[in-house]
């Protein structure tokens, strides 16, 4: 890992008490790797929602943008240098994100704003507001440097399907007239079933890694807020797109590998902290297109 100033992230996602999704699959990995992080939390659950029993609180707007005028007030807003958002649960924490990322610019120009556009997934759909999708369209991602989204979510932006790589880099374009520079899309699927497709898109071109697509009998939640996270965490080193996605690439599928491996359901982070700080070299990134 480069030994760089730390930049200071705020996070603005869920929270969980017990698992590894939102805020608590993203602090962690970033301070790691050497960041301040500011977590700002939308909920706060017993579990994911996928867990039968869960118990907690949404957030309103109101108390988010209640919080930033607080960081603001002691001075914590200017010295951010990005901002890191996951799942929204409502229009009204949308906007209140859009403001704390607007009030960190007018201290920092450069303060880079990673969007990850929590939507749905495939096969379970869409599963957020209906607002949320316009929300994502014409404002945050107006303002995002940065975005993730997976397979399903990256057809919902582009309104074009995903069946090759050649639609891939397509939906890439689309995207990027939307306004972010940098595209990673976390989960392209396959035409080969026993394999997945990560896409990267950014100034240096479309770049794509392949990896093993690992036997879960269902997934552990949190991997695409892990994957956001260290994308960010790595980039703000030296700002290299293709190394953070290299690298992130890498201890994401290791982690996934190590959690199957131990037969569990929730991202074994602590346990892995090791792949976290010194990301192995497994899978490279090959340059897709012209």
């Amino acid at each position: 890992m480069n030994t760089v100033k730390a930049a200071s992230i705020l996070s603005i996602q869920s929270h969980v008490v017990s698992g590894h999704v939102g805020n608590r699959s993203a602090v962690f990995p970033l301070e790691l790797l050497g960041h301040e992080v500011l977590p700002l939390n939308t909920v706060q659950f017993s579990s994911h929602t996928g867990k039968k029993g869960w118990k907690g609180t949404c957030f309103s707007g109101a108390h988010i943008r209640d919080l930033v005028d607080g960081l603001d007030a002691v001075q914590a807003l200017a010295d951010c240098t990005a901002v890191l958002s996951g799942y929204i649960g409502s229009l009204d924490i949308g906007m209140a994100i859009i403001n704390a990322v607007q009030r960190i610019r007018t201290y920092n120009p450069a303060a880079l704003y990673c969007c990850d556009p929590v939507m749905g997934d495939h096969p379970g759909g869409f599963y957020v507001q209906n607002e949320l999708f316009d929300f994502f369209r014409t404002q945050a991602l107006a303002l995002a440097d940065i975005v993730t989204p997976n397979h399903f979510e990256a057809e919902l932006l582009s309104g074009l399907t995903i069946n090759t790589e050649l639609d891939a880099s397509r939906v890439a374009d689309r995207i990027h007239e939307l306004g972010p520079k940098i595209i990673l899309v976390t989960s392209c699927l396959s035409q080969n079933s026993s394999s997945l497709q990560l896409l990267l898109s950014c100034s240096e071109g479309k770049f794509m890694i392949e990896t093993p697509l690992l036997p879960f009998p269902a997934p552990p939640k949190g991997s695409g807020d892990l994957f956001s996270a260290l994308f960010l965490g790595h980039y703000l080193h030296n700002h290299n797109a293709q190394e953070a996605f290299e690298e992130s690439t890498n201890t994401v599928w290791s982690i996934l590998e190590r959690t199957l491996q131990a037969d569990r359901t929730e991202l074994m982070l602590v346990q892995a902290r090791d792949l976290i700080s010194n990301p192995p070299s497994r899978f490279r990134r090959r340059r897709i297109g012209s």
